[in-house]
């Protein structure tokens, strides 16, 4: 077979030319799109301008600032401290060592069944500690535990936490209260009131003014109580449910308008504590009993403000008898009839 060289040189010709041609071809097409490409601008980025630092103010100018930020800044309430912080003996303060009274505990309560509770009746009772047997009540020494006055016993406990204080909005213990607003209610709100500089004239700060809470102001309790015949042990209880300090409000003049709870407690979570907290005795100091004991033996003087007998319309005493006399003969006959029926069960 005879090959022609000079075909295929021909042929081999044409298809470099070929691609020569088609080479330059993309070239001129390519070299446009980057001259393009590189000739295009970037777009430039707006430029921040930089503020210009304001300028100092004055003495007098930071002054009020200063008393606008602090005036806008809420103030925390706590409850007052009565008395002084409390400062423990070093030495045995006594000639006995009393070291029984920490570690009580108060005995639980006699379960009553509710088949066995035959007869209940609900009692409000306030306590004055102006009379002559509740002056316990009024005690103002200061022994190791703190103040001995019961109403400091009350907001040191709130205070610790060892129990929760309820809004006196009703005396079912729903609502429990805040510390802020105890406080409000014991000091009042604070007055906030501006200084002045004597020489520029001009508003240096604002300065919160509050009363201090006088503990003896407090001279009345209300209890709120439970009679409970238990057929079981035919025996008639006591149960307290709650304890509640009285304020007094009065007009400018002094003259008094009427009483309002503070707070409620709740009694069986009060016991407790007040376990650990000795009345004052003062017919033998060495004898002395714990509150739990007073409360549940009932060595107090109290009257009845309020009951479920023969009230079915939920008034208190004093709102059907006006005369004060006649309050405290209402409330000795709603007693005697709590008394007079458990007489009557029995038979002589």
């Amino acid at each position: 077979m005879k090959i022609n060289y000079e075909l295929m040189k021909s042929t081999w010709a044409k298809y470099l030319f070929l691609g020569l041609l088609v080479g330059s071809f993309a070239t001129e097409v390519v070299i446009p799109q980057v001259a393009v490409a590189q000739t295009t601008t970037p777009k430039k980025k707006p430029v921040k301008k930089k503020k210009k630092p304001a300028p100092k103010p004055t003495a007098a100018v930071v002054a009020v600032d200063t008393t606008a930020k602090a005036a806008l800044t809420p103030v925390k309430k706590t409850l007052p401290v009565i008395g002084d912080t409390i400062r423990r003996s070093l030495r045995n303060d006594g000639a006995v060592e009393r070291n029984l009274i920490k570690d009580r505990i108060p005995l639980a309560y006699q379960h009553i069944r509710e088949d066995d509770a035959v007869y209940r009746q609900r009692v409000w009772e306030d306590i004055d500690t102006r009379q002559k047997i509740n002056l316990p009540f009024r005690y103002k020494a200061t022994e190791d535990n703190g103040d001995q006055r019961f109403i400091a016993i009350l907001i040191n406990a709130i205070r610790d936490s060892s129990i929760t204080a309820f809004d006196p909005v009703d005396d079912r213990f729903t609502t429990p209260i805040t510390v802020d607003k105890i406080a409000d209610e014991l000091v009042g709100k604070a007055d906030t009131v501006a200084l002045y500089d004597p020489v520029t004239n001009l508003k240096r700060k604002d300065t919160v003014i509050s009363e201090d809470f006088d503990p003896n102001a407090i001279v009345k309790f209300e209890i709120k109580e439970e009679w409970v015949f238990d057929k079981q042990s035919s025996r008639m209880y006591c149960r307290i449910l709650g304890i509640a300090p009285l304020k007094i409000i009065t007009r400018e003049d002094g003259t008094v308008i009427g009483e309002t709870p503070l707070f409620w407690v709740y009694y069986p979570d009060l016991r407790p504590v007040l376990a650990r907290y000795e009345a004052y005795n003062g017919h033998n100091f060495g004898s002395r009993m714990t509150w739990e004991e007073l409360f549940e033996n009932r060595v107090f003087s109290g009257y009845i403000v309020k009951s479920t007998i023969d009230n079915p319309f939920d008034r208190r005493i004093a709102q059907f008898i006006k005369d004060p006399v006649l309050r405290l003969l209402e409330s000795d006959k709603q007693r005697e009839k709590i008394f007079d029926y458990e007489q009557d069960l029995w038979q002589y």
